[in-house]
């Protein structure tokens, strides 16, 4: 998938955030850095407890599934689609995850 940006927006208090769709380059340099600034506080620490697990090897799998996590996330705290930098339909295909519209 060709990197996309979707946009979210929470139909409660009007908070507005994008996220990436695809592999997460910020992931694969920061670690768990990202999932920190974008105000995903599980995310972080599961990544970090992944990483200690593994001795580090886990830290090469986030990059590849942590922007879907991410995803997920916004949309389980209320959030829905306001629009994306591709068509929504083929994102909701390739992420595998039924993406609601404002």
């Amino acid at each position: 998938m060709a990197y996309a940006t979707i946009n979210f927006k929470n139909p409660v208090n009007g908070v507005m955030k994008s996220a990436p769709a695809g592999f997460s380059w910020t992931t694969l340099l920061f670690s768990f850095f990202p999932a920190l600034f974008r105000g995903h506080w599980l995310g972080a620490v599961i990544i970090i407890g992944v990483s200690i697990a593994t001795f580090g090897v886990g830290s090469l799998v986030f990059p590849f599934i942590y922007n879907k996590m991410y995803i997920k996330h916004l949309i389980s705290e209320g959030f829905s689609v306001t629009n994306a930098s591709q068509d929504l339909d083929f994102l909701s295909g390739k992420l595998g995850l039924a993406l609601p519209r404002v």
